[in-house]
C-alpha cells in the first residue's frame, strides 16, 4: 500500500515539477502506472473559437477560444502555430470554428481546424 502511495506521489511530481511525463518512469505494476499510460479523455475533444488573425508567413493563427480542458488553460486569445500550413487557407478573420491544439516540441499547435457550424 506504501509502495503504490510512494509511486503515485513520484509519477504527480516528475508531471508537475519535471514536464517529464509519469509514463516515461518505470512500470512497477503499480495503479499510477497504468493511470498515467490512459489517453487523456479530453483528447479528441473540439474547442470553439474565432480566427482574430491570419499569419501565413509564419505559419501562425490567433484564436480566442474557449477551454482547452487536454492543456488545462483557460478561455482566452492567443496565437497558435499550425500543424499543417494549408489550415490557414481554409479561414478568415472574424470566422467561427471548431479545433483542437496540442504542445508540440513545447509550442501550442492546432492540430484540428474546421469551420463551427
Amino acid at each position: 500500500m506504501i509502495d503504490n502511495r510512494i509511486a503515485l506521489a513520484a509519477s504527480l511530481f516528475a508531471l508537475a515539477f519535471c514536464g517529464m511525463p509519469a509514463a516515461a518512469q518505470p512500470d512497477t505494476g503499480s495503479p499510477a502506472s497504468f493511470a498515467a499510460a490512459a489517453p487523456s479523455p479530453h483528447a479528441a475533444e473540439l474547442v470553439d473559437g474565432e480566427v482574430r488573425k491570419i499569419d501565413k508567413d509564419s505559419k501562425k493563427l490567433t484564436l480566442r477560444h474557449g477551454p482547452l480542458k487536454n492543456l488545462d488553460m483557460p478561455g482566452m486569445t492567443m496565437v497558435f502555430q499550425v500543424k499543417d500550413a494549408a489550415m490557414l487557407d481554409q479561414v478568415q478573420t472574424g470566422d467561427k470554428v471548431r479545433f483542437q491544439a496540442e504542445k508540440i516540441d513545447g509550442k501550442f499547435t492546432v492540430t484540428q481546424l474546421e469551420a463551427a457550424r
